[in-house]
């Protein structure tokens, strides 16, 4: 026990990368305020501009969707910072790793949005259409509304895995982390950083997935 937590809970070890763990953490936090809201909102545009039925958009949305959906994001963030010198733009760590996990979010978020949408009968959109609104206002405060109540859940669980997809920053030595979780291994020579890192991992997204049973729960009650 004592070879135990001299290896994964070493005091003293944590005391000592506690300052490089928190500014990881501060990292992680950052690119999760970036990203969660900047893939909601352009998932939500995916959704709506679907909604609109209009022929080439819709092809080029669904393009859009299933490119994304279908690659590693981990490979679309090595080609974002590797790959777009080559085309003239050159972004740094932490606006690459927001690009490529708000590119891929937003597809997750676009087809949960759409989903909803759909669910929606139609006749509430020909009522609201009935009383004078517009097919923009019909959607926009008809139907939206009902639809993201009805997807909740599923928003609050693909965020959770947004939120741990940001490790994957780590690839292009952005030190959020994960990173600096490893970085800090190497400083005292037991995996101490590694098992804070989980731990704060946790800490972090605990909240969220018990709001999601929660959601869950009352999605089935509903039903």
């Amino acid at each position: 026990m004592d070879a135990f937590i001299d290896n994964f809970a070493n005091l003293d070890s944590l005391i000592e990368v506690w300052p490089l763990l928190l500014s990881g953490l501060e990292v992680t936090l950052l690119l999760c305020l970036v990203t969660v809201p900047a893939g909601v909102a352009l998932g939500l545009a995916v959704a709506v501009l679907h909604s609109l039925r209009i022929r080439y958009l819709t092809t080029l949305l669904i393009v859009y969707v299933d490119l994304l959906r279908s690659f590693p994001p981990l490979v679309l963030l090595i080609l974002i910072y590797y790959g777009l010198p080559f085309l003239g733009l050159e972004l740094s760590e932490l606006p690459a790793a927001a690009l490529a996990l708000v590119l891929n979010s937003s597809s997750y978020y676009g087809e949960i949005f759409r989903a909803g949408i759909e669910a929606i009968p139609k006749g509430q959109r020909e009522a609201a259409r009935s009383s004078g609104l517009s097919a923009l206002q019909a959607l926009v405060h008809v139907v939206l509304p009902q639809a993201v109540r009805a997807v909740v859940p599923p928003l609050t669980s693909n965020t959770l895995e947004l939120v741990k997809l940001t490790s994957i920053a780590s690839v292009v030595a952005l030190p959020e982390l994960l990173r600096t979780a490893r970085m800090a291994q190497d400083l005292v020579y037991n995996p101490t950083p590694l098992m804070a890192a989980a731990l704060i991992y946790f800490l972090l997204l605990w909240p969220l997935v018990r709001l999601i049973s929660k959601l869950d729960r009352r999605s089935m009650a509903g039903h």
